[in-house]
């Protein structure tokens, strides 16, 4: 295994649990590895998938990420594939047969297809030698992230009898823990669990009324890399085009800042994440879309300027930095009212059932869909235009949508994100031979062929952009060059497609007999619930250290504080150098408001502190260092100034 590591990955040794859960599946043993962001998880399967006869059937639902590691295993000279909802049946049965033909290691599948028939009778002829769960608590109902798709693993387990399962996550509570093995049929129970502890990261609860402010200066406290998570598109160019105003040197080799979510074009989301990772872009604000399987060791912050909907969301995506074991902060950016934004998450995300019924019958109408007709048509879907024509809200909608596939009735695919894809389909010497090539269309097959391999076997994910810079030509002329060449037989070309579609898993029913089962909504509604509300807890509990508080979240425990979140700060009056100062300044504001509101130099009730409008954790521990200081002085339950220095009111000396 070590070999094959230094090989094609040029490491000398595994890292922490890796070696323990690659003997452990390579044994024949169904295996559960818990590994935290960055932990190194792809290598556990691709190692042993390397080292094995046969296919390694790794099952995942993030279509980007599926693609990234298909293209970089291919760079690397091992032959991977994948196929996911969205791919034409052309496309599905090229990489099927090669799976089959024994010359693939590594198959890459989306849960939706595990149920089609297609893909079914081709696994029944393939030599399988395990099957890999990434993102494993999405199987479980006890999970955040729980997909109905994932069920459909168990009864490939029945037509791969002796196969064994390797699951993988980066996030589960004990529960979930339990729930994935037995709903993966594990022979015996066996897991593998790292630490979730990052020691060399600080989380950061800043509470601030002026977030934008706090983000700018904080990114002017702490240098590097960076991302900031926001929760709506809007708001990461809104968010990006502040910090572009306000941060701009004309000096600067970087540009401060660029923004990313689901619903730019795909090439314009590879283009900035490639300048990002290269630190021609110094700031990445994002929404959740962004982040699964990138590459970049070296973030040096994670802002979050929302509260993401859950403690498992928020500890990936703060995650993401400090990979490279330097020191890093996680910050979470919190005023008052956000509070009240994450209760209406409540009532947003589980509608009420009689509105969700309401839904599922206008999508009826909206497709002019009779009872009884429907199963398996699939229609792209424009919610925008449904909500404008049934005056429905579309967050509300969405979730509607939501739950109804959780219901089985739909299947609700929001990204489909299928990128530019191509094959030749005639062979290399029947393509030296075509003589009725335009020069345009002669250019555009040497740039195909100089810069995507593998063009004959299998479909290639292509860059219109890059084939348009490097033919000097437009994006549009390489399209229509593209599709002439599709027209005569030459190559299948198939275009970008993101428009969000639904399928119909059921025939369409009367509405009135449209079941929500009480796993399907009461139950994901109570669980929903109480992870909103240790979200708010985290942010507001400023007595417990914030990585006992997390890492207490999902079962482990520890008898000492990390000493470097803002609590154990404060707690600990700890100086940690210029990079740190954000963290304490909100302490240092209470102390002025202390001191501003004693400059009589009378005797107050100690109450008056209580009006100052500041956190309770930061009057304290304001107020324990100037009694330490000797600066104020407490009598008899009254509180006073003692010293006559008015530096100490303009905060100068703090």
């Amino acid at each position: 295994m070590i070999s094959i590591l230094k090989q094609y990955w040029g490491y000398d040794h595994f890292r922490g649990i890796q070696q323990d859960i690659i003997e452990s599946i390579s044994a024949g043993r169904d295996t559960l590895g818990l590994m935290p962001t960055g932990g190194g998880k792809s290598i556990t399967f691709q190692v042993p998938a390397l080292a094995m006869e046969g296919v390694c059937i790794v099952i995942t639902p993030l279509i980007a990420l599926m693609k990234d590691q298909v293209q970089r295993l291919r760079r690397l000279g091992i032959r991977a594939t994948a196929i996911y909802s969205g791919m034409s049946r052309q496309e599905t049965l090229v990489a099927l047969d090669n799976c089959v033909l024994g010359g693939i290691k590594l198959l890459y599948v989306s849960p939706e297809r595990l149920a089609s028939e297609q893909f079914q009778v081709k696994l029944r002829h393939m030599h399988v030698s395990f099957i890999t769960v990434d993102e494993a608590h999405c199987i479980s109902q006890w999970g955040y992230d729980f997909r109905p798709s994932y069920l459909e693993i168990a009864n490939i387990r029945k037509l791969l009898p002796g196969v064994p399962i390797l699951a993988l996550t980066a996030t589960a509570t004990p529960r979930v823990i339990d729930d994935i093995q037995e709903q993966l049929q594990f022979q015996q129970k066996n897991v593998f669990k790292m630490s979730f502890e990052r020691k060399n990261l600080a989380y950061i609860v800043r509470h601030t009324s002026d977030k934008q402010a706090q983000l700018l200066h904080i990114l002017n406290a702490v240098p590097g890399s960076a991302i900031v998570y926001v929760r709506s598109r809007r708001r990461s160019k809104e968010i990006a085009d502040f910090l572009n105003s306000q941060l701009y040197d004309p000096s600067a080799k970087q540009k401060p800042a660029t923004y990313y979510h689901a619903g730019l074009d795909h090439s314009v989301r590879d283009d900035r994440q490639t300048d990002w990772q290269q630190d021609k872009v110094r700031v990445m604000v994002a929404t959740n879309a962004f982040g699964m399987g990138i590459d970049k060791p070296d973030v040096r912050l994670v802002i979050h300027m929302d509260c993401p909907s859950s403690i498992e969301a928020y500890f990936q995506e703060a995650g993401r930095a400090g990979r490279d074991g330097k020191k890093a902060y996680a910050v979470m950016l919190y005023r008052p009212d956000d509070h009240r934004k994450l209760e209406q998450r409540i009532a947003s995300t589980f509608p009420d059932k009689e509105y969700i019924l309401k839904v599922y019958e206008h999508l009826a109408y909206y497709y002019q869909m009779a009872v009884g007709d429907g199963y398996g048509v699939t229609r792209e879907f424009d919610i925008e235009r449904f909500c404008r024509t049934f005056r429905h809200f579309p967050v509300l909608a969405d979730a509607a949508l939501k739950i109804l596939a959780r219901a089985g009735y739909l299947d609700y695919e929001t990204d489909p994100d299928n990128a530019t894809r191509i094959r030749f389909l005639l062979s290399r010497e029947q393509l030296y031979m075509l003589s009725e090539a335009t020069p345009r269309e002669e250019l555009v097959i040497t740039t195909l062929l100089r810069n995507y391999g593998g063009l004959f076997t299998d479909y290639a994910y292509i860059s219109l952009e890059q084939i348009a810079r490097n033919c000097n030509l437009t994006k549009d002329e390489v399209y229509l060059q593209l599709k002439a060449l599709d027209h005569r037989g030459i190559v299948h070309f198939i275009p970008q497609r993101s428009t969000p579609t639904i399928t119909w898993t059921q025939r369409r029913v009367e509405t009135e007999r449209v079941v929500l089962p009480r796993a399907v909504y009461e139950d994901r509604r109570e669980l929903f619930v109480k992870r909103i509300r240790s979200m708010w807890l985290y942010c507001e509990n400023n007595e417990t250290c914030r990585s006992r508080q997390l890492l207490s979240y999902f079962g482990e425990e520890r008898s000492t504080d990390c000493g470097q979140c803002d609590v154990c700060l404060h707690a600990t009056s700890v100086e940690e150098g210029e990079e740190a100062s954000f963290v304490r300044e909100d302490w240092d504001e209470a102390k002025k408001k202390i001191l501003d509101q004693l400059s009589d130099h009378q005797p107050h009730p100690v109450e008056i502190l209580d009006k100052i409008g500041i956190p309770s954790y930061q009057l304290h521990a304001a107020l324990r260092e100037l009694l330490n200081d000797e600066v104020v002085a407490i009598s008899e339950s009254m509180v006073m100034l003692l010293l006559e220095d008015e530096s100490l009111l303009t905060g100068e000396r703090l």
